[in-house]
């Protein structure tokens, strides 16, 4: 894999929108936050642009994904939010742009398609982690700033990673894995399934999150992944957060438990669920690519392999 250069003080970060829109003042705010952890900020036409449920054209969202990857004066480039969007610029990505041009890349949710991409398709390590507009805008909290600075900073291997104090990570398949981290949102990866960007779990750790999803329709997804062997080809399973995935008060429905100990326990790969990763605060910072040790019957992960160069 190709490791960007981990940023540092003064550096500049892009911010893109490849997905929905943000107000302007969350911009503004996510400007002013990002200058106070000690980079300069560079905006793209995305940032202020809408299109509908869209941060303006495909088109325009994926010129400034190219354009921010081959500009020189840009060393990191931040995801605004996800929403919906960004799978329909996937074919429109510059994969050049990013092999000549490894930089640190962040997002999550529905950034997970490009994620994917840049992962499989251009072999360079990317972060599941906070987004301009949807987390820093609001001031990162102690944790997910120690987790997030660590991870795109710090060109040594992060170790363990730890969820804050007061969340304990379960064990829901006893044992111990090890691989490259892949995955983010279920959604996105199972929306990527026959296409060129479909996920790789052969000899990874499947990382999968997901928000507002009824345990039905998890369940419809995780069977979608099952049916085509990625379950089945990873080495173990990493389940982070699971924002209002709970079934409705007057539905019939299994809980989402039972709807991972029906699909995803019978493969007996190590498993551990909730780990801060995802659609939650505080948050962790995944590095996806490198190497990790999933040592499940503890509840513990770790990062074997610096991220970043």
């Amino acid at each position: 894999m190709i490791k960007p250069k981990a940023l540092t003080q003064g550096d500049t970060i892009g911010v893109i929108a490849p997905s929905s829109p943000a107000t302007e003042d969350k911009v503004q705010l996510a400007v002013e936050e990002l200058t106070k952890l000690g980079f300069k900020v560079k905006l793209t036409e995305s940032c202020y642009a809408t299109h509908g449920y869209l941060a303006g054209s495909d088109e325009l969202r994926a010129e400034d994904f190219n354009r921010m990857f081959n500009d020189k004066e840009v060393q990191g480039i931040i995801c605004l939010r996800g929403g919906y969007g960004a799978m329909k610029i996937l074919h429109k990505i510059d994969q050049k742009a990013i092999k000549n041009n490894p930089k640190v890349f962040i997002g999550y949710s529905d950034i997970t398609s490009l994620h994917l991409l840049i992962n499989q398709n251009c072999n360079l390590v990317t972060f599941h982690g906070p987004m301009a507009a949807a987390d820093i805008a609001k001031g990162l909290d102690d944790f997910s700033k120690e987790s997030f600075l660590k991870a795109v900073t710090k060109s040594e291997a992060m170790g363990l990673i730890g969820n804050p104090e007061d969340s304990k990570i379960e064990c829901i398949v006893k044992g111990e894995a090890r691989g490259k981290i892949v995955g983010g949102n279920l959604a996105l990866v199972s929306g990527t399934m026959g296409t060129p960007y479909e996920i790789d779990t052969r000899g990874k750790l499947l990382f999968l999150e997901e928000i507002g999803e009824e345990p039905y329709r998890v369940d419809r997804m995780l069977t979608q992944l099952a049916l085509a062997g990625k379950l089945e080809d990873a080495e173990g399973v990493i389940l982070g957060d699971w924002n209002d995935c709970d079934p409705q008060k007057r539905q019939v429905s299994l809980s989402l438990m039972e709807v991972f100990e029906e699909i995803i326990v019978p493969y007996g790969k190590p498993t551990i669920y909730n780990l801060k990763a995802g659609h939650c605060t505080p948050k962790v910072t995944l590095p996806f690519g490198v190497e990790a040790a999933l040592k499940a019957t503890e509840g513990k992960l770790y990062i074997e392999e610096a991220a970043t160069s």
